[in-house]
């Protein structure tokens, strides 16, 4: 560990801990949301996949005011500006709020069109979804105000508060979905409503812990248009990666059904273990944050060692498992054996691209937290542009099938890794535009 002033800091692990437990809280409720919707029929389940899909897609660019506010608070707090760190948050929630605002907007204006867009045309699907989504969306400021809030504390290294704010907002909306679905009689109606409630606490206890710092909360102009520019490269970034993965659902949908729900398989497991991967990036943004904050570029580079082996060594034992539960894992979730064949095909894939999956979200946060979100944004780019969508598109007409799919996500996932390591070989990343607010 790094001895910070006197003290010994956490380590990658102490701080990846509990960044876990957050980033897996909100899917493990839509899991069991899901099952509660699921008992009211197809329709209201079809409808929730739409309406929540729309949401997570949205919260998922706007991802921003986390990953950029923990960089910026984290300069400011290795610096010794609690204070300063601490007005980044307030500035954040400002800028979510705004931002949430117009989501919101988005919504409540073009819920018909868009759930209607994504449910292949109008019916009984996309009314239900457009009347979740309606509702759903009034918790759009709330959840990015939440979003903001894990950025800050990150920053300022208190992992264990987000876990307790987070956790008691999943907490009420699994107690009220239920309830609200069936003895209440509001159905899929009372889905939205218990997710709205959940953000609603989580926010609150967000804005208590800013409240109870006792810094100004006037918004400042400055910070806010500088918040707004590392928002733009991390949001284009991920609105790369989201369009690299529609292309890859595209694609295999037109390979086949049965190459679709393989597809469907593999990549939703890939999600759910980016998470694992993902905890590492954000310790990374807080320790490379401070270091740098701090004038101590030789522990930032010393951070990028450990959780580059941190995420190497994961994906190591994730890509073992995957191998070995081969057999087992496909035919929990289908018993259509032309399913199960295909996603045997998407399976090797899966695994083999894992080790390189955790030495590549690691190095994303080191560099994160360095600032250099603008490089992250090229490469991102670049490497959808230049291998991905072009191999990906030619699996078709070429005859490739799933494997051509995944080969091109394979590519993407190799090129973003060769070039994120050749940036930390180098010292240009130590030397990335400030993130500190004057």
């Amino acid at each position: 560990m790094i001895v910070e002033g006197g003290r010994r800091a956490p380590g990658v692990l102490a701080l990846a801990a509990p960044a876990l437990v957050v980033l897996a809280a909100e899917p493990l409720y839509l899991l069991v949301d899901t099952a509660v919707v699921g008992n009211l029929g197809t329709v209201a389940l079809g409808g929730l996949a739409v309406g929540g899909g729309l949401l997570a897609w949205a919260a998922a660019l706007l991802n921003f005011l986390a990953y950029g506010t923990t960089a910026r608070a984290a300069r400011r707090a290795g610096a010794g500006d609690r204070a300063g760190a601490v007005a980044e948050g307030v500035q954040a929630t400002w800028l979510a709020l705004a931002l949430g605002a117009l989501v919101l907007a988005l919504f409540q204006a073009a819920a018909g069109p868009l759930t209607r867009l994504l449910a292949g045309g109008a019916g009984p699907v996309a009314e239900a979804g457009e009347t979740w989504l309606r509702v759903a969306s009034l918790g759009a400021p709330l959840l990015l105000v939440a979003l903001a809030g894990n950025g800050w504390l990150r920053g300022v290294q208190e992992l264990h508060r987000p876990v307790r704010y987070v956790l008691a907002g999943s907490a009420v909306s699994l107690v009220l979905c239920p309830v609200l679905v069936y003895p209440a009689g509001l159905g899929l109606v009372g889905s939205a409503v218990a997710n709205v409630a959940g953000q609603a606490v989580s926010a609150a206890l967000f804005v208590r812990a800013l409240l109870h710092e006792g810094v100004p909360w006037r918004p400042r102009v400055g910070a806010l248009r500088a918040q707004l520019v590392i928002g733009r490269d991390l949001l284009l970034r991920a609105a790369v990666l989201q369009v690299a993965f529609l292309v890859a659902t595209g694609v295999a949908a037109r390979v086949g059904a049965a190459a679709l729900g393989a597809h469907q398989i593999a990549v939703q497991l890939f999600f759910f273990l980016a998470l694992v991967l993902d905890a590492y990036a954000i310790a990374a943004q807080t320790l490379v944050g401070q270091a740098l904050g701090a004038g101590r570029p030789a522990d930032a580079r010393a951070t990028a060692r450990r959780v580059t082996l941190w995420g190497l060594g994961t994906g190591v034992l994730v890509a073992a498992g995957l191998l070995a539960l081969r057999p087992v894992v496909p035919p929990l979730f289908t018993d259509d054996p032309a399913v199960v064949a295909q996603a045997g095909v998407a399976w090797w894939f899966l695994a083999a691209i894992q080790p390189a999956a955790g030495v590549v979200f690691a190095l994303d946060g080191v560099l994160m937290g360095a600032g250099d979100v603008a490089w992250l944004r090229t490469v991102t780019v670049g490497a959808a542009l230049g291998g991905f969508l072009p191999l990906s598109l030619l699996a078709v007409p070429l005859g490739w099938g799933l494997a051509g799919v995944w080969t091109g996500l394979t590519l993407f996932v190799v090129l973003r890794l060769v070039a994120v390591l050749a940036r930390v070989a180098g010292d240009r990343w130590l030397q990335a535009p400030g993130t500190v607010t004057a």
